[in-house]
């Protein structure tokens, strides 16, 4: 059994201890790395918007409303609000014309505190538009009106939306999702528990869609495509999955979830992955996952100097003095 630990460091003292749970496999289903944790069941949060994207891609929004690549990507993101983000957005949203109260993600100030600080500011208060999932609910509003569906409830577990986002996400991690594991996510929508080793099989599968003939195909090589050339609109600035998936030259598919959940995929060595902070703490994400990476040569030696900067982060307080560090081992 592996064990993967993060510690955070104050001086020269472990002043926190975050343990790991995680699951690497390859496209033959062999277990690369394993802490054990194959069969507890996680919500994936924001992690899995590109499977909750499929449907949104398999109708034909796109051509529609004329949607551009920028666009696509945020259908998948969870933005840090920054102007290139909300410029897309705005526009987006006077596409399918639709007023901005019809969002139903609630409100938030945006991630990047540079942003959020220009809004406050401003004298201006934020919008739905500013919710880092605003851009997952402008694609399924988008994909109601295409499909001729009601707006009302679109976020309703029974809504013909989100059955069919439901029944994609079964078809891909092969299983049947139980109604105990139904749950609502922060922004409202609706969030499914599943297995470890669930969530990697639909990642292969999702591998499988873009380099094979599989069922999604075209609308997995549409959302793969236009995130990988747009890394910047599923995160934003700083943000560890925008940064892996430039760093990795586009070989790399990546998201981030709340409590500390993190899938990857690495599309040419057709290797997947799942970390989730047993603790929920997303500060240990970068490390833990820059080490796993490392470990198990999945990334390349330049790669993996890129990435220095995650696997072993320095700790600045607000006078800009390093009072530790965060790192990771792997037993």
């Amino acid at each position: 059994m592996t064990k993967i630990t993060t510690f955070v460091t104050r001086g020269k003292n472990i002043e926190s201890v975050h343990i790991v749970k995680a699951l690497v496999i390859n496209k033959k289903k062999e277990i690369l790395l394993s802490t054990k944790n194959d069969n507890d069941i996680i919500f994936p949060r924001s992690s899995i918007k590109i499977f909750q994207a499929i449907p949104f891609a398999n109708s034909n929004a796109k051509f529609k409303y004329n949607l551009n690549t920028k666009q696509i990507a945020l259908a998948c993101s969870s933005h840090t609000g920054e102007k290139f983000h909300i410029r897309e957005l705005v526009k987006w949203i006077k596409l399918i014309n639709i007023p901005v109260s019809k969002l139903k993600c609630g409100v938030h100030n945006p991630l990047n505190l540079k942003y959020s600080n220009k809004i406050l500011l401003s004298g201006t208060k934020p919008n739905q538009l500013h919710n880092n999932c605003s851009g997952k609910h402008l694609a399924m509003l988008t994909t109601c009106l295409a499909n001729h569906y009601t707006l009302n409830n679109y976020l309703d577990f029974k809504h013909p939306h989100q059955i069919n986002i439901r029944k994609t996400l079964e078809f891909f991690c092969e299983t049947k999702i139980r109604k105990i594991n139904y749950g609502l996510d922060g922004c409202s929508a609706p969030q499914y528990a599943l297995r470890l080793l669930d969530l990697s099989t639909g990642l292969l599968n999702l591998v499988n869609s873009y380099n094979l003939k599989f069922k999604y195909s075209p609308e997995i090589r549409i959302l793969l495509k236009n995130i990988l050339n747009n890394p910047h609109m599923i995160g934003g600035t700083n943000k560890f999955d925008s940064y892996l998936i430039n760093k990795s030259n586009k070989k790399i598919f990546c998201k981030g979830g709340a409590e500390g959940v993190f899938l990857f995929a690495h599309l040419t060595k057709q290797i997947v992955g799942i970390v989730k902070i047993k603790d929920g703490n997303e500060r240990a994400l970068p490390s833990a996952v820059s080490a796993l990476l490392k470990k198990l040569n999945i990334t390349s030696f330049e790669e993996n100097k890129k990435l220095s900067k995650w696997s072993n982060t320095s700790i600045t307080n607000h006078s800009k003095q390093i009072t530790g560090k965060i790192f990771t081992e792997i037993k």
